[in-house]
């Protein structure tokens, strides 16, 4: 439960999470306080914060997390049948992704939980409640994986890309420089815990200036807002242009990304594993042309592609 509470942030997701109703989860918080002395989170204005003391349970609450899920993995060892419970950060390739590790995994029955956010995909995994994930990650950040957790990289650099309206004086260009989206109203990218929004104040501020961020939205919610010229937003370069916008590479490559594939080595062996990397390179590569701009610059970048 404080694990739950300190991922999220938030009483409510946390409750969702473990299958407790909020007011059991206050309650059972406010014994766990008294049990240890003092108060482990307080409110802020964007959800509940760690306290000084509530840093210190949560790091060994982690450790015990940890320990319990390797000794049920070495109790259970890795499975080669069964379900794969599999997570996505929300890239282009997610239509792809069942049918491909279907294809490389037959006989598994595959789930599939997409997030914007890395940080919590690469939580889930710690704590069990997910045996693999995609992970995309922002060039100077990074997601803490930890034991029994072991990852391998799928696209170690790829260039992140611009959505603004088809209107837009600018959506002609064939790539965009970010200084001139000084004026522009902009959305805030999807998961914003993994630093991609803070690589976009870094950006825009090595550009002169420090961008206007107005806008929330889930990544399909924002579409409609762009279309009509209400903002710009930075994108997965594989996503086709939806209807009314335009999709361009920022001059450059002031934003880059990376792809992980990571997994738990008590619920995945090395066979399974490599199979699963392989059906996800598969499933990445089916969606590169997707968006002709960016097929052209994978092509003109076969450094950059899976090692299969």
């Amino acid at each position: 439960m404080i694990c739950a509470i300190a991922e999220s942030g938030s009483l409510t997701r946390a409750a969702a999470q473990v299958g407790l109703s909020q007011p059991a989860m206050t309650n059972l918080l406010r014994r766990v306080e008294t049990l240890i002395g003092g108060e482990l989170f307080v409110r802020s204005r964007t959800g509940v914060e760690p306290t000084p003391l509530g840093d210190q349970v949560i790091a060994r609450a982690r450790i015990v997390l940890s320990e319990v899920d390797v000794l049920f993995g070495d109790l259970r060892g890795p499975s080669e049948t069964g379900s794969l419970r599999l997570g996505s950060v929300h890239v282009g390739c997610v239509g792809s992704i069942v049918n491909q590790v279907g294809d490389v995994l037959p006989g598994r029955e595959i789930s599939l939980r997409i997030e914007p956010s890395a940080v919590l995909l690469a939580e889930a995994l710690t704590h069990g409640r997910l045996d693999a994930a995609l992970l995309g990650v922002i060039e100077g950040f990074g997601v803490t994986l930890a034991p029994p957790v072991a990852s391998r990289t799928l696209v170690p650099r790829y260039p992140i890309f611009v959505a603004l309206s088809a209107a837009h004086p600018l959506a002609g260009n064939e790539e965009i420089r970010l200084a001139d989206l000084r004026d522009e109203a902009w959305i805030s990218p999807p998961g914003a815990d993994d630093g991609s929004l803070a690589a976009l104040r870094a950006s825009c501020r090595a550009a002169g200036f420090e961008p206007d961020v107005r806008f929330e939205a889930p990544s399909g919610a924002a579409r409609p807002l762009v279309a009509d010229g209400h903002g710009v937003r930075l994108v997965d370069p594989c996503w086709p242009a939806p209807e009314g916008t335009a999709v361009r590479p920022l001059a450059g490559e002031p934003q880059v990304a990376r792809l992980l594939v990571a997994w738990r080595r008590d619920r995945l062996g090395d066979a399974t594993a490599g199979a699963l990397y392989r059906g996800l390179a598969a499933a990445f590569i089916d969606h590169v042309h997707d968006n002709p701009v960016f097929g052209r610059w994978w092509e003109a970048h076969p450094e950059v592609h899976p090692l299969v």
